[in-house]
């Protein structure tokens, strides 16, 4: 199947030289909360969670149960994902580690995996409303990949949403599959049109 999703907005030289990308340790939360809101937690109260839980889990924690469990998630460790700043502002949040701590992916027909390798897995995306379409997402997942090598990763796997061309994406928190294919991920699988499987090796 040919590939489609274009490449988006390019970063400028400016965003580029101003981003820096960390680990969210327990010291950055208070920078995780500026970014995603203490009352709203990013897409529609998720706090991260939404692979993390089952639905059932979910609907039953709220809000404020699944800050308090990401919240706990961060200050036990190790970090998963990293905090994308401009200057001193936190502008951009990826979410990066290993398979197994996602059981949404691991159990998902789409998304199941492939072979029985251990991967850390990409699973989305949120930018500070202000700096979407500014083409940070390329740097936040070369960022991601950085951190995955320093955690031991080999292999990194994404689940990108790839839309027919001129449809509106719906879900694109998961990323979109031009940027993951510039830095050398390929496909592997596609259960679903819309939702393929795409891996980089870091060997």
């Amino acid at each position: 199947m040919p590939p489609r999703g274009g490449r988006g907005p390019q970063t400028s030289p400016r965003d580029r030289a101003n981003l820096a990308c960390h680990p969210l340790t327990p010291d950055r939360w208070g920078d995780l909360e500026l970014l995603f809101g203490p009352e709203r937690g990013a897409v529609a109260g998720c706090w991260c969670m939404w692979f993390k839980l089952s639905r059932p889990q979910w609907e039953a924690r709220g809000r404020a149960g699944r800050k308090a469990a990401f919240r706990a998630e961060v200050e036990a460790g190790p970090p998963p994902g990293i905090l994308a700043y401009a200057g001193t502002e936190p502008v951009g949040w990826c979410a990066v580690a290993p398979r197994s701590a996602y059981p949404a992916i691991e159990r998902s027909r789409i998304t199941r995996p492939v072979d029985a390798r251990p991967a850390f897995a990409i699973t989305c995306f949120y930018l500070a409303p202000r700096w979407r379409r500014r083409g940070l997402m390329r740097p936040m997942i070369e960022a991601a990949l950085a951190f995955a090598k320093e955690q031991g990763a080999v292999l990194v796997e994404a689940y990108p949403l790839d839309p027919p061309i001129g449809e509106r994406p719906s879900g694109a928190f998961r990323g979109i599959p031009g940027p993951f294919r510039d830095l050398g991920f390929v496909e592997v699988a596609r259960r679903s049109p819309t939702r393929p499987i795409l891996r980089r090796e870091l060997a």
